[in-house]
């Protein structure tokens, strides 16, 4: 694994208007950066990132049959009292989740380990299942890149196929998606997902989520006042449980991607879970409640909210000194504190990787940089291939 210099193709950006990549620069920073890529060896992806991915995932959904049933443990997840049948029962019934993306720390020679589990609204979907994929494709035909180069991703053809899974699964031929106004990235990465579907034949129809209504018979409809029956919402759960209409996500009947189960993979106090279930594993890091007692030996920590997104409140701590910190609004939920694992600094960036999932298998690999230890959400996004 190593960083290596390219040129940057000339047209990129009118490219990526075209393409409808419109967020690869953000508040005039760069988020997409082709000025280097990340170059790995087929047995780093196999061994290293594939196979420990999908092993990780198992070890998460042991975790939450357990979770599921245990009051105690669901209060430690801060998951509200009204949610824990929704939960339940969506997990009994086995209903499918689409992907989700694990944060790896990961230097090319030790194992990865994991640092979070994004289950429930990861983005970076578009720009890693197609985008880089495309610039691939046109810096291998342009002879700037070997013609034996290849990458890790089957994104996209397994996200086209969960679709039609899904489809069959649930008897529909038609689907709802959401997102929040004014979110350029979310907007992006939904209307990513809608095509996958539409690859896949279904249909579908686009609402913001500030315009989901509840209708007098208990059913959610979009602003055209039509039944939502399955939504896709890159909204997350413990927002979802905490609105005026949370109360009535179980008898509404609509079909939920992803699913409430979600909640438990997503939420960062599965990193004190597993450690618990599967100490010393090889790809995990000590991790604990803060309410719990400290784990001997461990004094390097980062300090986690159970809800933070993007890098918001992380901080890191060594032996009681605060040397890192990000703002934001998450905290009053809780923390889990997790054994500190240095993040491979190349070119002076500090690297982390993005394993994706669509359902159970590993389908991808991101690359997201920053000058800071704490990944946020400008933290740049470079490609990779493998030779």
């Amino acid at each position: 694994m190593f960083r290596q210099t390219i040129r940057p193709r000339s047209d990129w950006k009118e490219k990526a208007n075209d393409y409808g990549f419109h967020f690869h620069t953000m508040y005039g920073e760069a988020y997409w950066d082709e000025s280097a890529f990340y170059q790995f060896t087929l047995p780093q992806i196999e061994d290293h990132i594939e196979a420990p991915t999908e092993e990780i995932h198992q070890m998460c959904l042991h975790v939450v049959d357990k979770v599921v049933a245990d009051d105690e443990l669901l209060k430690k997840f801060c998951i509200p009292e009204h949610a824990w049948d929704t939960i339940l029962n969506s997990w009994r019934q086995k209903d499918p989740s689409l992907y989700s993306r694990l944060d790896l720390a990961y230097d090319g020679k030790s194992p990865a380990k994991l640092l979070e589990n994004n289950a429930d609204t990861p983005t970076s979907l578009y720009e890693t299942g197609f985008w880089q994929w495309l610039w691939l494709e046109d810096c291998v035909n342009s002879g700037s890149i070997s013609r034996h180069a290849d990458q890790f991703n089957s994104l996209q053809e397994k996200l086209i196929q969960r679709f039609h899974n899904i489809g069959e699964h649930y008897g529909i031929n038609n689907l709802h998606f959401a997102c929040c106004k004014d979110t350029i990235e979310d907007r992006g990465t939904v209307q990513y997902l809608q095509d996958c579907a539409r690859e896949a034949g279904l249909s579908n129809t686009f609402v913001f989520v500030e315009d989901i209504g509840l209708s007098q018979e208990g059913f959610f409809s979009d602003q055209y006042d039509r039944p939502i029956n399955t939504l896709f919402k890159l909204y997350p759960w413990e927002f979802m449980f905490e609105e005026s209409f949370g109360a009535h996500i179980e008898s509404s009947e609509t079909h939920w991607l992803e699913p409430p189960w979600k909640a438990i993979i997503s939420n960062k106090a599965i990193l004190a879970e597993l450690w618990r279930s599967f100490p010393n594993h090889p790809n995990l890091l000590p991790a604990w409640f803060e309410s719990d007692t400290p784990l001997d030996g461990v004094d390097h920590v980062v300090k986690k909210p159970l809800f933070s997104r993007e890098g918001a409140n992380i901080s890191i701590h060594n032996k009681g000194e605060l040397t890192s910190h990000a703002d934001g609004p998450y905290g009053a939920e809780g923390y889990i504190l997790q054994g500190y694992s240095p993040l491979p600094v190349l070119s002076g960036n500090h690297t982390v990787i993005g394993s994706w999932l669509v359902n159970d298998q590993a389908a991808g690999l991101s690359i997201r940089e920053d000058s800071s230890p704490i990944t946020q959400d400008m933290s740049r996004y470079l490609p990779h291939i493998i030779i």
